[in-house]
């Protein structure tokens, strides 16, 4: 691959709008985590119980990126005892996955999609009678199970159907409340920092996302479905219930990183473009 200048990446046709997605990048992690810069990376380091954050690009730096610059923050994340872990895009920072790989890590690969404001939100439908999709509060008893359904759902990654329900997402359940990612979203679902959405059945949450907001941007995240729950349509009722309340909220771009180019494909039909990679880096297995 030719080396990629600072001048090709301020050509890119989608410049303005990936600037934008830069500093609600920066933006979010920092209502919950502390920023630690190390050169030209930013370590968020969580305060407190909950899911781990990650290192990403500082944002404004315009110089070289290497190995020995990733190997520093991962020694520092090694120090601290959580997951040696980044997150970038890589049209906006494209020099950081050679270093990445060079310093030992393995890169993955997903879409970045915005739905276009222009596009006008679809309309929220309930798969079928049973079921109910809505927006749900901190004081919502589907809540828990709510929260627990991406856990499992990434456990069983992909779109087939497979043998995990309800009583998997029971157990997912309890391991939510007892590390404290239940109370934890609750208190950021009642500050109006993430919207939580479900597909509900019979009282308990079957597919569920999240939508976080700020400053006119929402990303959606966390979209799953129990494995023995799809292919009935639910995620794409969940996610449009949380584009229609990001809108609604004001915001003026709605975006997602699609886990594969199959779930991709599913968010087109409901509107979304593909602009560019997110890219995460990890340990190999």
């Amino acid at each position: 691959m030719p080396d990629v200048t600072s001048a090709d990446i301020d050509k890119h046709p989608e410049r303005p709008l990936l600037d934008r997605l830069e500093e609600y990048y920066d933006a979010v992690p920092r209502h919950g985590a502390r920023a630690e810069d190390i050169g030209p990376l930013t370590l968020f380091v969580r305060e407190g119980p909950g899911w781990p954050f990650y290192a990403r690009p500082t944002r404004g730096w315009s110089g070289p990126l290497e190995a020995a610059d990733v190997r520093k923050v991962r020694a520092r994340q090694r120090e601290l005892g959580i997951p040696e872990s980044f997150e970038w895009v890589a049209e906006t920072t494209p020099t950081l996955r050679a270093a990445v790989e060079e310093s030992g890590l393995v890169v993955h690969e997903h879409p970045l999609m915005v739905l276009d404001p222009s596009v006008p939100p679809a309309p929220v439908e309930s798969p079928s009678g049973t079921v109910s999709v809505r927006i749900v509060g901190a004081d919502d008893p589907t809540l828990p199970s709510a929260l627990a359904v991406p856990h499992l759902a990434f456990a069983w990654p992909g779109t087939r159907v497979g043998l995990a329900g309800t009583p998997q997402l029971a157990e997912a359940v309890e391991a939510c409340v007892a590390d404290g990612s239940v109370e934890r979203v609750t208190r950021r679902v009642q500050a109006g920092l993430t919207v939580v959405a479900a597909a509900v059945e019979q009282g308990v949450a079957l597919s569920a996302g999240q939508h976080q907001p700020l400053t006119g941007i929402s990303e959606i995240v966390g979209v799953g479905t129990v494995p023995s729950a799809r292919r009935r349509g639910l995620a794409g009722a969940v996610t449009a219930a949380l584009v229609a309340d990001a809108r609604s909220q004001g915001a003026d771009t709605v975006f997602l990183s699609a886990g594969d180019d199959d779930v991709a494909r599913i968010y087109a039909r409901l509107g979304f473009r593909q602009i560019g990679t997110a890219l995460i880096a990890e340990p190999a297995p």
